[in-house]
């Protein structure tokens, strides 16, 4: 890890009418990637990246500069460009009254890394190995299996002009199984994922034999799957299970509220203290810790050397705030509470999600499916989009039809759609069981991030997609 201690002397604290503020970061990203496809290795990757960026600020305007090969000499190259690029853009179009939210947290650090022991890749390749063996000797009729399992290890070390000293270190990791079955429809896949935050030791260091559950559990869904039918296509009272809700309100709600979303015109814009959804509703972004236990995605400090602070986006279905930076918490007059992240060296810190719950409500879920006469319960989110105006569009995995208020026949493939405040009015039932997602779920917004979503289960109407 790059000492950047001694660099703090270089910061600039004027220029000419401006302050000057900028920051230092050392990064590295390790990541361990590897694919068993029906028995055969497809991939098999251990790769490392790191660098040194810097980023400064001044009468209204950043400049950013990276290097790939982190030295202190590339860091201090790194401040130098980034201030003078500020400074040009400054002289030639400045914003009056432009200012950012300046912080003194201090010396911080924190790492999440195991106190297992690392094991090799070849014996991680023999964990999967085994397990492939155990899946085609059980379900010969399978058409296709894929193992994959992943890591990724975040570490940073930060400076900033304005006093803070920060090194954290986050882990995740994640073990996925996917089975695909034939049928006369084409074929039908589905899959499941196990892990979070931590090393693969603090995972998966245990005997191959007891994700036999869990294997026979994911094969069962596939079968039935196979047999399952099409929903009926319309607007319907679903149920969204506890995945898929966690993903769609992240994608559909928490965007909406990223303050330079807003400033661009999003959903939320102008809603501050507006009823924008269900009274049943609430929902947060955690920094690091929910219901006494650490968050799948921990954010004590941001990449502003901002105190990460749990932000209250939804309380009883007001919009209360907004997730800001320094300069947009000045913008906004709110409270910056830590949500410039950025995902490698060479990306600039934007305003990310860290760990999104929607909070639990009072519902069983048998009270919650009796309620439904004739709709869907959802589950498994596959890839979609929301964008500002919060309309979405979300694949489902699978689910359940819902029938004179009990569970039928199994979905195939579906998606549900629609406009995300008018999900939220809708929502009339809210579960009382919570659930993390463990997808290890990296959201898109210019870059990759890991995030954290988590929610109980949800009734609300949307359209489904179908015949």
């Amino acid at each position: 890890m790059l000492d950047l201690k001694s660099l703090k002397s270089e910061f600039s604290t004027a220029s000419g009418v401006y302050r000057v503020y900028s920051e230092i970061r050392y990064q590295e990203n390790r990541k361990i990637l590897l694919v068993l496809n029906n028995g055969e290795l497809e991939t098999n990757l251990t790769d490392t990246t790191r660098g040194v960026s810097a980023r400064s600020f001044t009468g209204g305007y950043w400049g950013f500069s990276s290097y790939s090969n982190p030295s202190k000499d590339s860091a201090l190259s790194a401040l130098r460009e980034s201030t003078r690029n500020a400074k040009f853009l400054a002289g030639r179009s400045q914003k009056s009254g432009s200012t950012i939210a300046f912080s003194q947290v201090g010396k911080f650090d924190k790492s999440y890394a195991s106190s297992k022991s690392p094991m090799s890749t070849a014996i991680w390749l023999e964990f999967l190995k085994f397990l492939d063996a155990m899946i085609l000797r059980k379900y010969p009729d399978l058409k296709s299996r894929q193992l994959r399992m992943q890591a990724l290890d975040i570490e940073k070390h930060i400076v900033t002009s304005d006093g803070q000293e920060i090194h954290t270190m986050v882990p995740r990791a994640h073990f996925t199984v996917s089975m695909t079955k034939s049928t006369k429809q084409g074929p039908i896949q589905f899959q499941d994922t196990r892990g979070g935050l931590g090393q693969l030791q603090d995972h998966f260091l245990v005997n191959p034999d007891t994700f036999e559950s869990w294997i026979d559990e994911i094969y069962q869904m596939t079968a039935r799957k196979a047999e399952g039918v099409s929903p009926a296509a319309g607007p319907r009272d679903v149920i969204l299970a506890q995945d898929l809700a966690a993903i769609v309100m992240h994608e559909a709600i928490g965007h909406a509220a990223e303050a330079d979303l807003v400033l661009a015109g999003s959903v939320a814009a102008e809603q501050v203290e507006r009823l924008v959804g269900s009274p049943l509703i609430s929902f947060t972004d955690f920094a690091h810790t929910y219901a006494g236990k650490t968050c799948p995605q921990p954010v004590h400090i941001d990449d502003e050397g901002i105190e990460a602070e749990n932000t209250s986006i939804i309380h009883n279905g007001v919009l209360k705030s907004f997730m800001n930076n320094r300069e947009t918490a000045m913008h906004f007059e709110q409270k910056p509470t830590g949500h410039a992240r950025a995902f490698s060296h060479s990306d600039e810190p934007l305003i990310r999600m860290r760990n999104t719950v929607v909070h639990p409500g009072s519902s069983k879920i048998d009270a919650m499916i009796a309620s439904i006469e004739d709709g869907y319960y959802l589950m498994k989110a596959g890839k979609g989009q929301a964008d500002t105006t919060g309309e979405f569009m979300f694949a489902v995995g699978t689910g359940f039809e819902i029938k004179n208020g009990k569970l039928g026949r199994v979905l195939r493939d579906t998606s549900i759609s629609g406009l995300a405040f008018d999900m939220l009015r809708s929502v009339s039932m809210v579960g009382d069981e919570f659930k993390w997602d463990s997808s290890g779920y990296l959201c898109t917004k210019k870059q990759l991030m890991p995030v954290g979503v988590g929610s109980p289960a949800i009734k609300c109407r949307v359209r489904v997609g179908g015949n």
